[in-house]
């Protein structure tokens, strides 16, 4: 008899309901619990929570340590952003001794900015034979996976550069306001100096690419900057005048104690950006540049992903891992074969 992966969602906002409709197309896999916070989904069906169109029999509940009494094999994780907010519930799904996918963004590669807290972490996974992984689409592919990946066919490298332009207009109304479109310059400003206007990842990634490849960076350096418009443009949420700010530009550099840099990625995420694409460019030998047009679409990329290294988990050694560590490609035969481990 196969046996499917049992699957708990924790968090069931926009992005984790898109991780539970699409686990529902898995026929490998199992949803059996649900946890979110917010009242108004507590006791709901998952179901009717993330509009698969369908009652699932699974009640949406905020005790966690009693939904992980369900057996799971491993937890798909979607709450937040910041990993020191999230930590405490990270440990309590790995006491449980089941595996967890998580795109907090700061989880995927904690160890230059939170190291003391890596270590906790690992530690408490290791204990319990389990792994923890950090990814998503951006940090945890397109903008340092898939450098490494592009990497390999070099036989040195002194230097990359990552894009990400992104068209903010065909994404959902969160991410147009975490942007800041609407706001005026001096609002956008306070906001970035409150820490509200900010993508996560970008010293993550510099470091998983630094070093991965060896390269020298003894610092990063972020810069955010708001878009303004010059004309009115507007998406199906909202509608941005001149003079307004219609997005976010965003750049990490990783240079050397020279102030050399050897890391660079700019990401541009604002309402109408011409030419949506993600490049990268590796000076090396050979020199290496990869684009594509149009660029990877965030919140299918996301959801795609963490589903993807679900059954991959059960074959990943017990402890902290990254996006680097993990083969992401779902492969119905290799599931197959992963499924005896969880008979």
């Amino acid at each position: 008899m196969r046996h499917k992966i049992r699957v708990v969602q924790y968090g069931v906002g926009p992005i984790g309901a898109a991780m539970v409709r699409l686990m529902l197309e898995k026929p490998e896999i199992a949803i059996v619990g649900a946890i979110d916070i917010d009242p108004a989904k507590l006791g709901k069906d998952l179901g009717q929570v993330v509009g698969a169109g369908r009652d699932l029999g699974i009640p949406v509940s905020d005790d966690a340590t009693n939904v992980l009494r369900a057996g799971a094999h491993v937890v798909v994780h979607t709450t937040s952003s910041y990993l020191t907010q999230v930590a405490d519930q990270l440990i309590t799904c790995l006491r449980s001794q089941v595996h967890v996918i998580s795109t907090c963004e700061e989880l995927a590669y904690p160890f230059r900015k939170h190291p003391d807290l890596s270590q906790q972490l690992d530690h408490v996974a290791r204990e319990h034979h389990v792994a923890l992984l950090g990814t998503g689409v951006n940090p945890g592919f397109a903008m340092d996976k898939l450098v490494l990946t592009l990497a390999t066919a070099c036989q040195q490298v002194s230097k990359v550069r990552v894009r990400r332009i992104v068209d903010a207009s065909r994404r959902r109304l969160p991410l147009q306001k975490k942007v800041g479109a609407g706001m005026t310059v001096e609002e956008f400003q306070a906001q970035v100096q409150a820490g509200v206007i900010k993508h996560h990842g970008l010293p993550e990634s510099t470091g998983m690419i630094a070093d991965s490849l060896g390269l020298s960076v003894e610092r990063i350096e972020e810069t955010i900057l708001p878009v303004v418009a010059e004309t009115p443009v507007r998406s199906d949420y909202i509608e941005v005048p001149a003079g307004k700010v219609r997005g976010v530009r965003q750049v990490a550099v990783g240079l050397d104690l020279n102030g050399e840099e050897h890391v660079r990625l700019e990401l541009a995420m604002f309402l109408g950006a011409p030419d949506p694409v993600d490049s990268v460019e590796i000076s090396g030998v050979p020199d290496l540049n990869l684009a594509i047009p149009g660029g990877i679409h965030g919140d299918l990329a996301t959801a795609a992903i963490a589903v993807n290294c679900v059954p991959a988990m059960l074959e990943t050694r017990p402890g902290l891992r990254t996006s680097r560590d993990i083969p992401m490609c779902y492969l119905p035969g290799v599931t197959q074969m992963r499924q005896t481990q969880i008979a």
